[in-house]
């Protein structure tokens, strides 16, 4: 098709949605029960869209004029690629299955218009970032997205730690726009254009040392919406907003943004960026997977296992190979988006009947054994934490065998001291297969541990379960490869990557830590009291010094977590000494430069002003005085000019 034949699904996938958001806004709180399926039509018919003017084959550009600066032109480009075909399917997919699950979900909230209609907008704004041909027409999305995430987390607005949390979220990604904000005004700067394709053409013009800072500033973008090291604090507390939401921003919008930005500009990205995004990113993926087997939240497991695995994502950048980064993006929005609805399906079923109770929802130690009231359920949850183990025959599998291979590849190529990276990707792996374990028996085996005169377990309706099974469906190796060994299926060579090196040994080394990391997660199981299940915690989980501490108890354990929880203590550390530090005597600084500043201000500035309004003033006061009317004044005067002339010839 021509580039002209695309300007119609471009108006329509960015003009149903926002049309949506204004539409279900609009109709208030008599439209609710028709809300959640009118927000559903409405994404299916995007979904549609976007499967009808798929061609990964070619590229499609629409481009729409703006303004004019002077001699430069600023264009509202939208491409259409394989990235955008692929990110289009996913964003709209799981778009559709959490709508359908939420009008379930939230039956009876008195604000499903609302709801619905933030979500829409929320779509309207993912679909501008896939859809951008320019990091200029990017930022403008992204921003949106950041608004969209801020009224969702705290949809809620009525519960004070949900405002807090979409507050929390909202500053931290200011700070990673900021950086990204920077590094497109540099590019402006330095080429005069933000778009993708001139960008391509002209990006050697550039100096390797300021390609270098302008690729880590757009990289800032990432850090923020993916929740990267030291921005990812917003994470866990978005938990606070509804469960679907969780698996919306989880999966395949919001945590998505930075992965698929990483993707457009990698061509940009030099050596030394990249170097510096594998850090942060194994930095990251460490820490997420360290928390994860310390929390007891059902929720907050999965947030902590989302943060890891984008950090996974990142190093897959860092390694060069962005093809495997949105193949791991693309199965983990599936397993994850399954793992979330499964999470608020048991959340559904162990809600009490008495309203008044104190009973947390979320806590794991109060669940167990719910595997037979909840057999689809547990089905659902199961495989696609199996997915995220990386067990063999599920998608996960294939993805994290891709960027272990590509980790292997590259370390290679620089030297034995880089083989640290591919190698802590095993090891994190294996801790995501401890942790889910762990999740995994908590919910579902054991003994009941909730109060059975309250609380009555029950299967979700089956619009609630039908989307989590279809994810799970997902979740398993055909759809991406036939060979469920080897990654190098329809998918990958369906986003560019071409390679057909395959390191045999690389599912062999991975699976037997997972299988290593299921067992220790076994042995914990069987001792008396499974992962301290019945201890009463002194303090708040967020304390790594505490649960390091309480690690230290478990035999079973102790060698396998704490060399972990020994690097996040010392990164909680420096954080708060460096980093923190850092940034409060920056603050301290400020303060005390503006109250000199302030001075001089009011004292030299003003004072001079003032001095100059005063002089004029007072010499208009002392002329107007003897301008009086009386005869002896102007005698006076007249006197005592004659007076200054004769003094002045006389003095020349």
């Amino acid at each position: 098709m021509p580039d002209s034949a695309y300007f119609l699904p471009a108006c329509l996938l960015l003009g149903l949605p926002f049309l949506g958001f204004l539409l279900l806004w609009l109709a208030g709180k008599g439209f609710n029960k028709a809300a959640g399926w009118a927000g559903t039509i409405i994404t299916a018919s995007g979904l549609v869209t976007s499967l009808l003017y798929a061609d990964s084959q070619t590229l499609h550009v629409v481009s729409f004029h703006w303004l004019t600066i002077g001699d430069t032109s600023i264009d509202f480009p939208f491409r259409f690629d394989a990235l955008t075909c692929m990110m289009l399917v996913i964003v709209h997919f799981v778009a559709l299955l959490v709508q359908l699950y939420s009008t379930s979900y939230l039956r009876g909230d008195q604000n499903l218009h609302r709801y619905f209609a933030f979500i829409q907008l929320f779509l309207f704004s993912m679909i501008g970032i896939v859809l951008s041909g320019s990091l200029l027409v990017m930022y403008i999305f992204w921003e949106l997205v950041g608004l969209s995430s801020y009224l969702l987390i705290g949809f809620w607005y009525f519960k004070p730690r949900a405002v807090w949390a979409a507050q929390k979220a909202f500053v931290l990604n200011r700070i990673g726009d900021a950086a990204f904000l920077t590094g497109i005004l540099m590019l402006f700067y330095y080429i005069g254009s933000t778009d993708f394709e001139v960008l391509s053409m002209k990006i050697d013009s550039i100096s390797p040392g300021i390609l270098t800072a302008i690729g880590l500033c757009l990289f800032g973008g990432c850090m923020g919406k993916s929740a990267q090291f030291p921005l990812s604090g917003w994470l866990p507390d978005a938990m606070e907003g509804p469960t679907p939401v969780s698996a919306l921003i989880h999966a395949a919008t919001m945590v998505a943004a930075g992965i698929f930005l990483l993707a457009r500009i990698s061509f940009l990205l030099t050596f030394d960026a990249k170097l510096v995004i594998t850090i942060i990113g194994t930095i990251t993926m460490l820490i997420g997977a360290v928390r994860a087997t310390q929390v007891w939240d059902i929720k907050r497991v999965l947030a902590y296992s989302t943060m890891s695995q984008l950090g996974l994502m990142v190093v897959a950048v860092g390694f060069g190979s962005w093809q495997t980064a949105l193949f791991h993006l693309a199965t983990h929005a599936f397993f994850k988006a399954g793992l979330f609805l499964s999470a608020g399906s048991v959340i559904h079923a162990v809600t009490p009947s008495d309203l008044g109770s104190d009973f947390d929802l979320q806590d794991m130690r109060t669940m167990g054994g719910l595997r037979k009231a909840l057999p689809v359920t547990f089905i659902c949850f199961s495989v696609c934490a199996s997915a995220l183990a990386g067990l063999p025959f599920f998608s996960g599998f294939l993805s994290k065998d891709a960027i272990i291979t590509e980790g292997f590849l590259w370390a290679a190529e620089l030297g034995a001291l880089f083989y640290i990276f591919p190698i802590l990707v095993i090891l994190s792996a294996g801790l995501t297969a401890y942790y889910m374990t762990r999740q995994l028996w908590l919910v579902f085996f054991g003994e009941n541990r909730f109060n059975a005169t309250h609380i009555h377990p029950h299967e979700s309706p089956a619009v609630m379960w039908l989307p989590m099974a279809i994810l799970a469906v997902l979740s398993i190796f055909i759809w991406f490869s036939w060979n469920p060994f080897d990654a190098a299926g329809w998918f990958l060579a369906f986003i560019g990557q071409h390679s057909e090196t395959h390191l045999v040994w690389v599912p062999v080394v991975a699976s037997l830590t997972t299988f290593a990391s299921i067992f220790l997660a076994y042995r914990e199981i069987k001792t008396e009291n499974p992962f301290g299940v019945n201890a009463v915690k002194a303090t708040n989980a967020s304390n790594v010094l505490q649960n390091f501490v309480w690690l230290r108890d478990y035999s079973n354990t102790q060698y396998f977590i704490i060399p972990f929880a020994f690097i996040t203590k010392y990164l909680k550390i420096f954080e708060k000494r460096i980093i923190d530090s850092f940034v409060d005597s920056l603050a301290k600084m400020s303060v005390v430069l503006g109250h000199l500043i302030g001075w001089f201000d009011r004292f030299f500035v003003d004072g001079g002003v003032n001095l100059l309004v005063f002089s004029i003033k007072s010499g208009g006061q002392a002329v107007r005085n003897l301008q009086n009317g009386k005869i002896q004044s102007y005698f006076i005067v007249t006197a005592m000019g004659v007076f200054l002339l004769i003094l002045w010839l006389v003095i020349l």
